[in-house]
């Protein structure tokens, strides 16, 4: 067998049982599964799956809170992990909590500002554009706002673990965002991060000018961010792990030999990606990697 079906149950919701496992078992053709974590985590090898086969699986599965990863046999165990911050590090979208936090100041920009966020993250609008349109509507508040948005920030479950688990077995790891490197400085830093990577909101005298530094770190930039990393670390894209949940991700997540849409916007979800996190934490991407639960470095 030269594949490789995961499932993973979200451990708050459900376990997973012998019923799930034979279901997915059956659907794949597959072969006596191996155990990950009890009641969680499952291999199962198979022959290589189409799109089709993969969805038919996800649909049987869907109202279970089980998530389906899949992928080769081959050279599991990614040396690179590239992830996106903002809902999928963090639960948060960072640039909605500051325009949140200026409600009192300019009331109506905290609806207006996440209006334009969930365009872009669906990729209805250009995403530099949407930024720059964005980041304006801040001109003139003051800076302060960013120290208000961070007390709200709150790290993903299981992002820890991912980080330090890859990270002590080689792995290179960067945040790579389309926020903002104010926030990604504290992030990469609570969680590992070898490296992260974002935009710089321009301020002056403490208020927000309403400009963004360019050029904008966008969908292409993330891409580049990613063959940068494979170059210097002297490692294939195929060795690395991509995460995220947006339009802006859908570069990366394409060009890594792992490619995993985190609870994801909907354009994401069309494009049928292999490996989908929908119902659990970023956990699910140890085990898409083969790893067992007693191996992982735990939060």
């Amino acid at each position: 067998m030269s594949a490789i079906l995961t499932l993973v149950a979200n451990r708050e919701a459900t376990t997973l049982t012998s019923h799930d496992i034979d279901l997915a078992t059956t659907l794949a053709a597959g072969r006596e599964p191996t155990i990950l974590s009890p009641g969680e985590a499952v291999d199962i090898p198979c022959a290589p799956l189409t799109p089709a086969q993969i969805d038919a699986i996800r649909a049987g599965l869907d109202t279970r809170a089980v998530d389906v990863l899949y992928g080769p046999c081959e050279n599991r165990r990614k040396k690179i992990l590239v992830a996106d911050m903002d809902s999928t590090i963090v639960a948060n979208e960072t640039l909605d909590d500051i325009a949140a936090h200026a409600e009192r100041l300019r009331p109506g920009i905290g609806e207006e500002v996440a209006a334009v966020t969930r365009r872009s993250m669906n990729g209805e609008i250009d995403f530099q554009t949407s930024l720059r349109n964005r980041v304006a509507l801040l001109e003139g508040l003051p800076a302060s706002l960013l120290e208000a948005a961070w007390q709200d920030v709150k790290i993903n479950a299981g992002a820890r673990t991912l980080v330090q688990t890859m990270k002590a077995n080689g792995a290179v790891t960067a945040l790579v965002s389309g926020g903002f490197t104010w926030f990604t400085s504290r992030v990469g830093a609570a969680c590992g991060f070898h490296e992260n990577h974002a935009n710089h909101l321009t301020v002056s005298d403490d208020t927000f000018t309403g400009t963004v530094g360019e050029p904008i770190l966008g969908p292409d930039a993330k891409l580049r961010h990613l063959i940068r990393i494979a170059a210097t670390s002297r490692h294939p894209l195929s060795a690395a792990l991509t995460i995220g949940d947006g339009a802006n991700d859908l570069p990366m997540l394409r060009a890594g030999g792992l490619g995993i849409a985190f609870h994801a916007k909907p354009v994401v979800r069309r494009e049928r990606m292999e490996s989908r996190i929908d119902h659990g934490t970023l956990r699910s991407a140890l085990f898409a990697q083969g790893y067992r639960g007693g191996e992982f470095v735990e939060e």
